[in-house]
């Protein structure tokens, strides 16, 4: 028996190297309003938090504070560069595909995210991956964001999972998998993320897991 029955994996450092193209759109459209979005604050306070919450927490620190309305007003057109740079270029790693083919038939899988729906399925789509995911949450799908556990514990309803495996890379994330009352696996990166995952589930369940075509296979670290 498997000791996971399903697997939630945060979107954006987990599953697609996503974060510095999203700091880079952020800067790009944040500084013709006088602000310069530097990557170590951008890392150490923006990864993990949806984008209002983001930019609530710019606007209180910026000298003079700011009404933070105005610096959401960019997130049309951050949205816009972030879908043109990330359809020309689908964020994923080779190793992502064929490791969600094996795992989808072990396992129900699920992508719990702090962006948006719209952001997120369009590049699982793009990649070939949507067909692995058998539910997505999204910002806008939940009332209280990472790090409260309402996320995880509405995907695992969503995909009828008794004791899933939380992927995740932030703090928020890391915070809102155990809240729910999961076992969290935590990765610096998504080009990590395949090898450390098959580690831990040759761990928990030593020899095999079951591909999608309900065929065994050996589980191995790359």
């Amino acid at each position: 028996m498997l000791a996971f029955d399903s697997i939630l994996f945060d979107f954006d450092g987990v599953l697609a190297d996503t974060e510095p193209l999203h700091w880079l759109c952020w800067r790009e459209v944040l500084k013709p309003l006088g602000i310069d979005l530097d990557w170590d604050y951008y890392a150490e306070n923006c990864v993990g938090i949806d984008d209002r919450g983001m930019l609530q927490v710019m606007a209180e620190k910026s000298d003079p504070p700011r009404d933070w309305h105005d610096l959401f007003a960019q997130y049309p057109r951050k949205k816009e560069l972030f879908s043109a740079r990330t359809h020309a270029s689908p964020p994923f790693v080779p190793e992502l595909g064929p490791m969600l083919e094996e795992l989808h038939g072990a396992y129900r899988l699920a992508v719990v995210t702090s962006s948006g729906r719209a952001e997120v399925e369009p590049l699982l789509v793009a990649g070939g991956l949507r067909r692995h995911f058998d539910a997505i949450v999204g910002a806008e799908n939940v009332t209280r964001r990472k790090p409260e556990p309402e996320p995880y514990l509405k995907a695992a309803e969503l995909v009828g999972g008794r004791s899933p495996l939380v992927v995740e890379d932030s703090v928020p994330g890391i915070a809102s998998g155990r809240a729910a009352g999961f076992e969290v696996l935590e990765i610096p990166d998504a080009a990590h993320m395949p090898a450390l995952l098959r580690a831990r589930l040759a761990a928990a369940a030593p020899g095999r897991i079951t591909g999608s075509d309900g065929a065994a296979m050996q589980c191995k670290l790359e």
